[in-house]
């Protein structure tokens, strides 16, 4: 085992920082020196995990291979590095609660008064711990803001991380705010004084300072903010807002020395550092060739982190194609036979995101896909999307008029989509199909062209699966079950993970999430040809 070495990244006077995506720039940073890097999230809100929770809520919920369901930095951590996440990877106040109560239960602690120091603590120790294998740096990202007492018994846990290895092992960074007082025109940095003090008063002295900043940050300010935190000059780091993406992070903070920063406390040599595919993407992002207009039409589309992972992987299409893209949000509640026509109006693509049945919009979102399919516009739709795909074509193709899923009418006649018959660890009425699963294709597909081979693995987390018992006649007019579940297990084999429309542009559904899987130096095919589908019916315009 690798002696592995421990930064813990906090925040402070406010939420929504940039936490996950300053500590995947690290992650990233420390990869291109040649380091072997995990990445572990603690979430201190007691649900067990994401998944059970409203995107109104929480924003997206990531799914890793082994079926977690997690934080939406989690997409970020994966999409920034190497790293593929598991469980182990997710920390939750539910989770560690649980597994102390159990214990208790069982008398394991042999009669002794179970609290949260050291029984809390300690399990939360020991799960950081199960991410130390064959890794030289552990990052720990401790969500929520200094002063929530949320977080309070994983802010002792990282102290004692201190105690229990000692210096030149635990680092601690601190993700902070420089507010800006408009009517003075001046940057104030008392809220970090008083967000550190906040930090100490638990035990906790930062080693470095993460200033999140609109603008420059002076040397008068790095000196006071380095004086009245006792932090040294060199670790006060700015971290300024980024121009056109998030993948310039790295670089940034690159040019701020931060890397060296890091492995100087940490009393790490310094490896030869090569950025130049991070240099390489940003140029290709600058640089375009086209410009599409792409369709978003589904569900929480007002919502920004809803659909995190997909947009970010639309960018990762579009940068692959050398192109710019102006995407149009559309919630299907807004959309009817009357005005699709307008609504849709010079789009060269379509995308339906993933979604739940009971929260509206979906026969708007239908319409949007007989409005795509009878004008051949390029069409992806994921999840959710492909169930109203495959409905839409029931209906009005194979003149299955009352084609349904369950989902939205549990005594429809004609159950096109019925639930399935997985079990999960979820205590939910229905069970998610959740985690990495393996399709076949068929030979000469459309999707055996866009993966270029005859077998994927891909994350799925749905409940509902289409009723094979359609197969024969969706089949015969046209919609064409191309992606099929294989298992050895007679209730998932066979299962239809994705359909492809005969004789269309681009015109496919997919049960599965492609958008967790997809980086910005390995974008998904499926994102890619998308666009590519997008850029050439632009063209042909």
């Amino acid at each position: 085992m690798k002696d592995a070495k421990f930064i813990f990244i906090t925040g402070g006077v406010s939420s929504s920082l940039g936490k996950g995506v300053a500590a995947a720039s690290i992650a990233a940073l420390l990869e291109a020196r040649g380091f072997k890097v995990n990445i572990v999230k603690i979430d201190p809100y007691i649900n067990m995990d994401a998944g059970s929770m409203s995107p109104y809520q929480h924003g997206e919920v990531f799914v890793t291979d082994d079926g977690a369901e997690a934080d939406l930095d989690f997409g970020n951590y994966e999409r920034f590095t190497t790293v593929e996440l598991s469980k182990n990877n997710s920390i939750t106040t539910g989770k560690v609660y649980q597994e102390v109560i159990n214990r208790e239960r069982d008398g394991s602690y042999n009669g002794h008064c179970v609290q949260v120091i050291p029984h809390i603590t300690d399990e939360v120790k020991r799960r950081i711990k199960l991410t130390e294998k064959e890794n030289d740096i552990i990052i720990i990202e401790i969500g929520g803001t200094v002063g929530d007492i949320e977080s309070i018994p994983f802010l002792e846990s990282a102290r004692q991380f201190l105690r229990d290895y000692k210096e030149k092992k635990v680092l601690y960074i601190h993700v902070t705010l420089i507010p800006k007082i408009a009517a003075a025109d001046e940057f104030k940095t008392k809220p970090t004084q008083h967000s550190v003090q906040k930090l100490r008063e638990i035990g906790i002295q930062p080693d470095i300072l993460l200033c999140r900043i609109d603008g420059r940050m002076d040397s008068s300010m790095r000196n006071k903010l380095a004086l009245f935190t006792n932090v040294d000059n060199d670790a006060v780091v700015e971290a300024i807002n980024t121009e056109k993406t998030i993948y310039e992070v790295p670089l940034s903070y690159e040019e701020r020395n931060l890397t060296d920063v890091i492995l100087k406390k940490l009393n790490m040599e310094s490896k030869q550092c090569d950025l130049s595919r991070w240099e390489n993407l940003i140029k290709s992002i600058q640089n375009p060739k086209w410009h599409v207009k792409i369709a978003l039409v589904g569900q929480y589309i007002e919502l920004q982190d809803a659909h995190k992972s997909l947009t970010e992987s639309l960018n990762h299409g579009v940068y692959n194609n050398d192109t710019t893209m102006d995407l149009v949000k559309i919630s299907g509640s807004k959309i009817n036979r009357d005005n699709v026509d307008k609504l849709l109006a010079g789009v060269d693509a379509i995308l339906i995101p993933g979604g739940f049945g009971g929260d509206g919009g979906i026969d708007g979102i239908i319409e949007t896909i007989r409005y795509a399919r009878e004008h051949n516009i390029p069409l992806l739709a994921i999840g959710l999307g492909m169930q109203l795909l495959t409905i839409e074509f029931m209906r009005n193709v194979a003149n299955v008029k009352d084609a349904n899923s369950m989902e939205f009418d549990k005594d429809t006649r004609e159950p096109l989509f019925i639930p399935n018959k997985f079990n999960g660890e979820k205590e939910l009425k229905n069970k998610f199909r959740l985690g990495k699963c393996i399709s076949k294709l068929g030979d000469g597909s459309l999707f055996s062209k866009i993966y270029k081979t005859d077998k994927i693995s891909e994350r799925h987390r749905h409940m509902y699966e289409f009723n094979n018992k359609y197969r024969d006649i969706m089949e015969e007019k046209g919609l064409l079950a191309t992606a099929t579940n294989e298992s050895s297990n007679s209730d998932e084999a066979n299962l239809v993970n994705g359909v492809e429309l005969k004789g269309a542009k681009y015109y496919v559904g997919v049960q599965f999430h492609p958008e967790f899987k997809s980086k910005p130096f390995s974008p998904h095919p499926l994102f890619v040809t998308f666009v590519e589908a997008a850029v050439r019916h632009h063209n042909e315009k």
